[in-house]
């Protein structure tokens, strides 16, 4: 599994279900812009801490960025 790939589609899904923009999503967690969007594109490997930052400014419990559609073919 593209392990990258998963937890940036699951970041990019969550934030705009939550009306947030990269900007707003980078300030409320505390990381640079430019590091939000190279993790929703699967180009960054967040560290645990981020992943963490990122989920509670996101509502959300860390797992949540691991989600798998199993429905997907």
């Amino acid at each position: 599994m593209e392990w990258g790939r998963i937890v940036g589609a699951n970041v990019r899904r969550l934030r705009k279900a939550r009306g947030l923009t990269q900007e707003q999503l980078a300030h409320d967690a505390g990381i640079d812009l430019t590091y939000v969007g190279g993790i929703e594109r699967g180009r960054r490997n967040p560290s645990l801490a981020v992943l963490v930052r990122l989920a509670e400014s996101l509502g959300v419990h860390p797992p949540a960025l691991f989600d798998v559609d199993t429905n997907a073919p």
